[in-house]
Parts: structure tokens; C-alpha cells; sequence
């Protein structure tokens, strides 16, 4: 048996380590008990630790204590956790299922960052003492009044913590999920992005006052405005890593579900920017963006030696909200602005992206995604646009009267998850199949210049992509394919065609989403066979789930339904505190503060000033 069959078999399919799983939950367990030790001994006042760090902070940041630590440490968490979220994504892509969840070390990454998270937030509902952190705050006992902001950070960081544990759950039921999206998954990544609204509010409750910024930043208010910058930014950052799988160009959707998700988180994040920082806050977020995706590209593919990912721009759509906001002032229609910069974010600012991923991508995009993609980043850019219109009210407390909001909110909610639905919906066709010419060009390791032939010949029109992606042997490989007549491509450059490395065709075509097998290594712990690549087999198409999560099992009884529906049920629970606590700040919360432009007692449109 060879080392690399040896290796295979110590990676366990069906979740970790019971040794691993129990040392995983003491190290929760400290952790937990640790922090609420120190919660008791805040509230007892049998220390002032937590006290005189928030208030050395709030001196440096203008906010009270209260905000100033939680800020501080779920920001800095949250960024912990994006860098070990992308590391771990890029050891999957390179290496395939590891041996477990502390023989990863991105793992820990996660696990302290999103711990952080829900640590911040149960700090900011802890150390207010003495009265209530402002009218909008929630009674938890009697005495204790909690601001709304950590209750929202608090539930957030509890959801993404929560998929920690269940990720390894759900590993022993259904088999290794190798997607971004498997369900567990959404829950670490929408946990943690729905933390930054938690923050926003939060840090609007501890201003205590009306707002008067009018965009102009003078000296007292370049802190502020880099703090929100650096929030919304995050923001950003918190709705683009559901795209992560497009990022390192492993896809396993189809490409019109890139755009769309690409507007949807600009034309949330961006027109919330800019509605509530003034000028030049969506520029200041998407450059915070690019900050700090930059930074992390570095460090996962250089500095740790791992695949590198790209990113979206960005800076295409912040202009052309900016330019929108000079136009056209969003102060007296706050949503038809939001809306209108949402076309202009799925249209021209979907344009520069295009161009932007031709730059730094393999599978760029191309005239298969032109008229559907650009139908699909409208829609998510207006309804991003319009979310990011309502959170911004909220935290401006200029909310419309509540009819309006929330049907705002479920119009929005529908067009994102209908276009999210259209996106992964994928078909094979049943004839199609592909012979391969393999042309060995190296032994040791096995490389091969690949010929393929599809039958039919006219199966592909005009094709996202046909190309050939080797993963999970020590690295990827991704490859266009190069037509050379009626049916038949080949590869421009060898291609690994042994040991780990699970090496297939994929084929893009409209709503064609298919794959055929190359090469695929033997794997006790699924069980699966060999398929070697062999000169002159033919073998059909098959969904590209069948062959890039291998490891996944079938389940009977219905029990993968209701899983993904507790999931769901779960995420539309998180969704909807969310809006309740924007909703509850921005009616309750005090005087409202204006809108960049918009004088303090002046009117709003109709349907859009009513509280």
C-alpha cells in the first residue's frame, strides 16, 4: 500500500476524532467558563478590569466603554476568522479532507474568531452598570438592561459559534459536503457577517445624541468616519466570502450566480455607505475591502504557501454610487435612490467586474453569462441596494413607516433567494458523453496532455467554460481547454492524472452544469475505487456534485431535507432579530439623526419619514 493510499485513509469521511472532538469541546468549555467568570466578576464589581480597558479605548475612539471593547475585539475576531476561513478553504482545495479539526491549523483561526465574536457581544450587553444603555435597551433581568446592538452581536456570534461544533455533526450524517456552501458552513460565514450590523448598531447607541455629520470630515471626525469605513468595509467583507468558492476558480454553481452575488453584496454594503457616513463612504468601505483582502491574499498564498485568492473590485460600484449620490441627492428618497444605484451597480458596475475577473481569473466571465448574468446582478444590486437603504435609515433612525420596511424587507429577501435559487438550478444532459486521448508527458508524477472528444459534437453552444480541473493532490490545477474543431478540445499544459489528485472535465453551457471523471484515486474511508485516466475511454457526464463532493452520502428517510430545513428555519431566525433589533433602534432609539443633506427637522419623502 502506497503513502499516498496511506495518507487518504487517515483522513476520516464521516467526521472527526472522538480524542479530537472531546478535546474540541474542553477547549470550548474553558473558554466559555472563563469568560463568564469574568462577566460575574464585572457585574459584582469584584474587578474593574473590563471597566478601565473600555474606557481606555472609548477615550481613544470618542464612544463609550461599552462600545469601545466589543467593537475592538469582535473587529479584530472577525478578521481573525476571515483569514482562517480563506486559509481553510485553500488547504481543502489543495489537500482534500484533513484528519481533523485540530490537525487544521486554520481551524483555530476560526474557532478563536468567531469565539471572539460572540464574545464581544456578550461583553457589550455586560458592562453597561448603573442605568440603561439607552432608551432602545432590553430588559434582561431586573436590574440588567442590555443595549439592542449586543444583543444582536450575542445572537450572530452564538449562530456562527453554533456551526462549529455541528459542522462535525453533520460530517458523521451526511459525509464530507467539500463545498463552501454546505449548510453548517453558511451558518459560520452568515453568522459572522450578520455580526457586523450588531456592531453598527451598537455603536449608534452608545453615541447617545443625534447624528449632524454632513460627509465633511473635520478634524473630530476623521476617527469616526475611519471607524465606520472600517465597519462598513466589513460589511463588504462579511457578504462577499459567500462568493469564496468563485475566488480560488473551483466553482460548483453556475456562473450567472457570480454577478448576481457580487451586486447584491455591493449595492448592500456600498449604498449603506454612503447614506450613512456622506461623501465618500462607499469608496472608504471598498478600499477597506481591498485592504484587507489584499493582506490576506498575501498571506495565504505567499507567505503560507497555499492557493492564492482573488477577489472582487468593487471600486467600479462605490464610484458609481458616489456619482449617483452627486447627481441625484438620496437624502429625500432614500430607497428609490438605493434602487436606482442598484441597476447601476448589476450594469455598469457588473462591466468593470467582467473585465476585473478576465484579469485575474481563469474562469472569467464571458458572452454565455452576458444577458442572463447581467439580468441576475440587476436584480441583486436593487435588491442589495434597497437592504442596504433600510439599514442605513435604521441606523439614521429614519425609518419608513413600518408597512413600508417590511415589505421593502420581504421583496428584497424574495428576489435575493429567488435569485439564489435560479442560479444553482443545473441540468446534464442525458447523451452526453467524452473520450479522452491521454498523452502521457511525465511518470513520475503522472502528467498528461488530455484530447477530448464530446458525442454529440453540438452538445456545447457557447461555453462558459471547458476545462480541465485537477484538485486535492497537493495543489490545483485549472485549465481552459482549446477547441480544435466540431466537439474536440485539448489542454494547453499537462495535467496530474495520479496519486490524490481528483482530476476532471467540467463543462458550462447556459444552464449545462456537468462534469466527466479523469482520473480519481482509490479511497478506502468512502469507499470509492479507482478511475484511472486510461488512453481512449469513454465515459458519460455526470452532475458535478457526483464527482467534486465524493465524499458525500446519500440519505434516507428524508433526513438531508429536514436538516437543511432546520437550517433554514435557524438562518431566517437570525435574519429576522436582525430586523427586529434595526427596527427597534431606529423607533425607539431617540432623536433621530439626518441624513447627509437632509436638514434635522426636515421633511422625508412620504412613505419614507414616518415612524
Amino acid at each position: 500500500m502506497g503513502p499516498a493510499l496511506l495518507a487518504v485513509e487517515d483522513r476520516p469521511a464521516g467526521g472527526a476524532a472522538l480524542g479530537e472532538v472531546a478535546l474540541a469541546t474542553a477547549l470550548g468549555a474553558g473558554l466559555m467558563a472563563a469568560l463568564l467568570a469574568l462577566v460575574w466578576a464585572h457585574r459584582t464589581r469584584r474587578t474593574t478590569v473590563l471597566a478601565r480597558a473600555g474606557d481606555a479605548l472609548g477615550r481613544a475612539t470618542h464612544v463609550p466603554g461599552w462600545v469601545a471593547l466589543p467593537t475592538v475585539l469582535t473587529t479584530a475576531s472577525l478578521l481573525v476568522a476571515l483569514l482562517g476561513m480563506l486559509w481553510d478553504i485553500a488547504l481543502h482545495i489543495g489537500v482534500g479532507r484533513d484528519e481533523g479539526p485540530l490537525a487544521n491549523p486554520a481551524h483555530y483561526l476560526i474557532l478563536f474568531g468567531l469565539f471572539g465574536v460572540f464574545a464581544g457581544g456578550v461583553l457589550a450587553c455586560s458592562m453597561p452598570l448603573g442605568g440603561r444603555p439607552g432608551p432602545a435597551a432590553v430588559r434582561f433581568v431586573r436590574g440588567w438592561d442590555v443595549p439592542v446592538g449586543g444583543v444582536l452581536l450575542t445572537a450572530s456570534g452564538s449562530y456562527a459559534l453554533l456551526g462549529f461544533p455541528l459542522d462535525d455533526v453533520w460530517h458523521r450524517l451526511f459525509g464530507q459536503d467539500v463545498t463552501l456552501w454546505g449548510p453548517t458552513h453558511l451558518m459560520l460565514i452568515g453568522g459572522a457577517g450578520l455580526s457586523i450590523v450588531g456592531l453598527l448598531v451598537l455603536e449608534m447607541e452608545g453615541r447617545g445624541s443625534p447624528s449632524t455629520d454632513d460627509g465633511d470630515r473635520r478634524a473630530g471626525d476623521r476617527a469616526r468616519f475611519v471607524r465606520r469605513a472600517s465597519a462598513m468595509g466589513g460589511l463588504l467583507l462579511g457578504l462577499s466570502v459567500f462568493q469564496g468558492e468563485f475566488d480560488f476558480d473551483v466553482p460548483q454553481f453556475r456562473l450567472v450566480l457570480e454577478p448576481f452575488m457580487v451586486a447584491a453584496a455591493a449595492g448592500a454594503a456600498l449604498v449603506a455607505a454612503r447614506l450613512w457616513m456622506g461623501r465618500g463612504g462607499a469608496l472608504a468601505a471598498a478600499v477597506f475591502f481591498l485592504a484587507v483582502r489584499g493582506t490576506i491574499a498575501v498571506l495565504v498564498g505567499p507567505v503560507f504557501g497555499e492557493i492564492t485568492p482573488t477577489f472582487p473590485l468593487y471600486l467600479g460600484s462605490a464610484l458609481l454610487v458616489e456619482l449617483l449620490a452627486l447627481a441625484w441627492p438620496p437624502a429625500r428618497r432614500p430607497l428609490a435612490f438605493g434602487a436606482v444605484a442598484g441597476v447601476l451597480v448589476g450594469t455598469a458596475g457588473t462591466l468593470v467586474e467582467g473585465v476585473w475577473t478576465g484579469l485575474t481569473r481563469v474562469l472569467e466571465w464571458n458572452g454565455d453569462v452576458l444577458v442572463e448574468g447581467t439580468l441576475m446582478a440587476v436584480v441583486g444590486g436593487v435588491a442589495g441596494g434597497l437592504l442596504g437603504a433600510l439599514l442605513a435609515l435604521g441606523l439614521r433612525q429614519r425609518l419608513p413607516r413600518p408597512a413600508v420596511a417590511r415589505g421593502v424587507l420581504a421583496l428584497a429577501l424574495a428576489a435575493i433567494a429567488g435569485g439564489v435559487a435560479n442560479g444553482l438550478v443545473a441540468t446534464v444532459p442525458g447523451d452526453l458523453r467524452a473520450t479522452f486521448a491521454v498523452d502521457e508527458v511525465t511518470a513520475d508524477p503522472r502528467t498528461a496532455d488530455v484530447t477530448v472528444t464530446l458525442d454529440p459534437a453540438g452538445a456545447l453552444d457557447d461555453p462558459a467554460w471547458v476545462q480541465i480541473t485537477a484538485w486535492q493532490g497537493q495543489g490545483l490545477v485549472v485549465t481552459d481547454l482549446e477547441r480544435t474543431g466540431p466537439g474536440r478540445y485539448r489542454t494547453t499544459e499537462p495535467v496530474p492524472v495520479d496519486d490524490d489528485w481528483k482530476t476532471l472535465l467540467r463543462l458550462h453551457d447556459g444552464r449545462v452544469l456537468a462534469a466527466v471523471p479523469v482520473h480519481l484515486p482509490e479511497d478506502p474511508a468512502i469507499p470509492a475505487e479507482e478511475v484511472p485516466a486510461t488512453d481512449g475511454v469513454t465515459r458519460s457526464a455526470v452532475p458535478e456534485i457526483d464527482v467534486l463532493q465524493r465524499e458525500l452520502t446519500a440519505s434516507g428517510g428524508g433526513l438531508w431535507a429536514a436538516a437543511n430545513l432546520v437550517v433554514l428555519a435557524c438562518t431566517l431566525g437570525v435574519v429576522g432579530a436582525i430586523s427586529w433589533g434595526v427596527g427597534r433602534y431606529a423607533r425607539r432609539g431617540g432623536p433621530g439623526g439626518r441624513l447627509p443633506g437632509l436638514p434635522v427637522d426636515g421633511p422625508v419623502a412620504a412613505g419614507v419619514g414616518g415612524r
